[in-house]
């Protein structure tokens, strides 16, 4: 049982503020357009085979967190985050893979 003031009362899903919504579709918004970002990447490795510049370690580094968030958000239940590793889980292993099958 949680204790709270006399003057407080908690907040449910339907009473949050309007500015947490808001702030869940920037965040969404700017996921995917991040994620639409590295595709020149992915096509830059996979269509025309240049692997210059590309760091392997940065780009596994980036897989790996992908991969933790993706359990955090599997944790929390929070599908903000978990369905946006999805995206990025896929999207940095195309770069990692690219990167070993082009080097």
């Amino acid at each position: 049982m949680t204790m709270l003031p006399p003057d407080c009362t908690p907040v449910s899903r339907q009473q949050r503020p309007a500015s947490v919504g808001t702030l869940e579709r920037i965040l969404r918004l700017l996921s995917v357009a991040t994620m639409l970002m590295t595709v020149p990447q992915i096509t830059t490795i996979w269509i025309g085979g240049n692997v210059g510049g590309i760091s392997l370690i940065s780009w596994s580094a980036y897989l790996f967190s992908a991969c933790l968030w993706f359990v955090y958000g599997l944790q929390k239940r929070d599908k903000t985050i978990y369905l946006a590793c999805v995206g990025w889980i896929l999207l940095d292993a195309a770069v990692v893979i690219g990167v070993v099958v082009h080097s």
